[in-house]
Formats: C-alpha cells, sequence, structure tokens
C-alpha cells in the first residue's frame, strides 16, 4: 500500500473520497469470508474475542453502534439481547444492505439503521438517545480528521452514567509498512513517523480483507491518531477512562506474516513484539 503523507489540513473532498471507497467496499465484503454471516443467520453470532471478553452483558442496553458498515456487528449485540441497537454509517450503499439483513432475520424492530456521517450523528441520532454505551470498533477513528469532535458526539450520545466501548488497530503499529513481509521470514519494516502521523492520502486503494483489485472509486485519506492524541480527546470530552488495554492480535491480517489465531483474529507468529490493539471503556 502506497500512502502520501501530507500535512493535516482536512482536504475538502474526503467525506466525499470516503463514503465513495466505503460504498464499493460493501459488494466485497458480502463475499469475503472476513464478513462471514452465516453464524448471524444461524442466530449464534458473536464478536470478536476482545470485544467478548471485555463489553459484558448488553442485554436490555441501548447502544449506538457508530461507523456500523453494513451492520453485521450491530445485528450481533441485538442478537445478544440489546434491547435496541442504531447502527450509523456514511454510506448509502452499507445502509441499504444493513436494513435487508435486519428484516431478513426479523430484527428490524430492535436494529435500526441511519445514513449520515459521524459529524452529523447529534442530528442523526437525536431520537433515539439517550443511549447506555456507545460501541466503536476496528478502522473506525481514522477516517476521521477531527477526535476531539468525535469524542464531544460521543459525549453527547450518551445518557449520564453510560459508556463508551471502543477498540482499534494500535497506533504503534501503523508505523510499519503493511505491505512488508510478504516473505515468511520477513518483518515489517519501519515506515512513518510516529510523532508526525498527519494526515495520508492513498490513490487506487486495495481493500483490507484480500486479494480484491484496486477500487475503481479513486482515492481516500486516513488520519493516523497517537494514542495521546485519543485519550486527550476522551478525556477533554468529559468521559472518565475506566480501563485501557493492549492486545497482541488484531482481527485482519494488518501485515501479511500474521498468524492467524482463534475467533478469526491473528497475531505475530513467535514473539509478541509490540501490541497490535488497544481497547478502552471510558464513563459519562
Amino acid at each position: 500500500m502506497e500512502r502520501e503523507l501530507t500535512d493535516r489540513t482536512t482536504p475538502p473532498d474526503w467525506l466525499d473520497a470516503n463514503r465513495a471507497t466505503w460504498d464499493e467496499r460493501v459488494g466485497l465484503h458480502l463475499k469475503s469470508d472476513a464478513y462471514d454471516l452465516a453464524p448471524l443467520r444461524e442466530g449464534r453470532a458473536v464478536l470478536h474475542p476482545i470485544e467478548e471478553a471485555e463489553i459484558g452483558d448488553v442485554a436490555g442496553l441501548r447502544i449506538a453502534h457508530l461507523q456500523c458498515h453494513f451492520g453485521r456487528d450491530t445485528l450481533t449485540l441485538a442478537q445478544k439481547g440489546a434491547a435496541r441497537v442504531v447502527g450509523l454509517d456514511l454510506s448509502g450503499e452499507a445502509i441499504r444492505v444493513a436494513r435487508e439483513l435486519a428484516g431478513e432475520l426479523g430484527l428490524a424492530d430492535r436494529a435500526t439503521f441511519v445514513e449520515a456521517d459521524l459529524y452529523s450523528a447529534p442530528e442523526a441520532l437525536a431520537e433515539d438517545g439517550p443511549f447506555d454505551m456507545v460501541f466503536v470498533t476496528w478502522g473506525a477513528i481514522g477516517w476521521l480528521p477531527d477526535l476531539d469532535r468525535w469524542a464531544r458526539i460521543v459525549a453527547e450520545l450518551l445518557r449520564p452514567g453510560g459508556r463508551l466501548y471502543l477498540a482499534e488497530g494500535h497506533p504503534a503499529a501503523m508505523v510499519f509498512d503493511t505491505d512488508a513481509g510478504e516473505a515468511a521470514d520477513e518483518k515489517p519494516a519501519w515506515r512513518y513517523p510516529y510523532m508526525d502521523f498527519g494526515l495520508q492520502k492513498e490513490e487506487a486503494p486495495k481493500d483490507y480483507t484480500g486479494d480484491f483489485p484496486d477500487l475503481e472509486a479513486g482515492h481516500e485519506y486516513w488520519w493516523d491518531h497517537p494514542l495521546s492524541e485519543i485519550l486527550s480527546a476522551v478525556a477533554s470530552a468529559g468521559l472518565r477512562l475506566d480501563w485501557f488495554h493492549e492486545h497482541d492480535q488484531v482481527p485482519w491480517p494488518m501485515f501479511s506474516f500474521l498468524a492467524p489465531a482463534p475467533g478469526a483474529m491473528y497475531r505475530w507468529p513467535d514473539r509478541r513484539w509490540l501490541p497490535l490493539a488497544f481497547s478502552l471503556q471510558a464513563s459519562k
């Protein structure tokens, strides 16, 4: 993957460009083993092992799932007993598929979907909140230029005592070239500066799930946010950090030589070199 580091000035086409790539990804992901829908259709869906071990019982909760894609995890939370789950995503195609799945599974009364970009969430979800939990996982916040605003929106959506659950790829791992490691004994090369991530623009992006052709949508934008920025945004929004965990596994092949692990995860094949993911809970 060839990423162009730029300054942090938000490009005027960032939202339209990213929406186009995510509209296109929906069809790819419906054909990918990485988004296997069989467990969901059989009523036995589970989240990834990290989330399963950390989020606790969701029975009876009202949950906002931000950047929900086509709703697989949204519907899983509903199957796990949430009273109401509202998924929000910028992709019209993703929301269309999510609504079809909710109807197919008989969950449309408890799982609904709203098409809107993240920064429009307070208005788009005004009639659905406040929520007991805001759920954000895996490759979500990197598509956002302004984390302070994101955290304020999370806080606005939560009821007093409600909590944010966030699980993401670890910024420390993002400094490496994800195309490295094609050979079994090759480790990823350090390529990007952790202390000055900035905005990254990728031309003709590939999808992260497998050997699909380049996306036709053109280009996309990504912001690598260091941990200090993430934690400071959460704190500045008035949320209290309950806990913070680091993990040696991640739910996609971040590097080609990572070894498959139980629960559709990937981890270092030998020693635990550095964290591949982190998770946190913060309360209002």
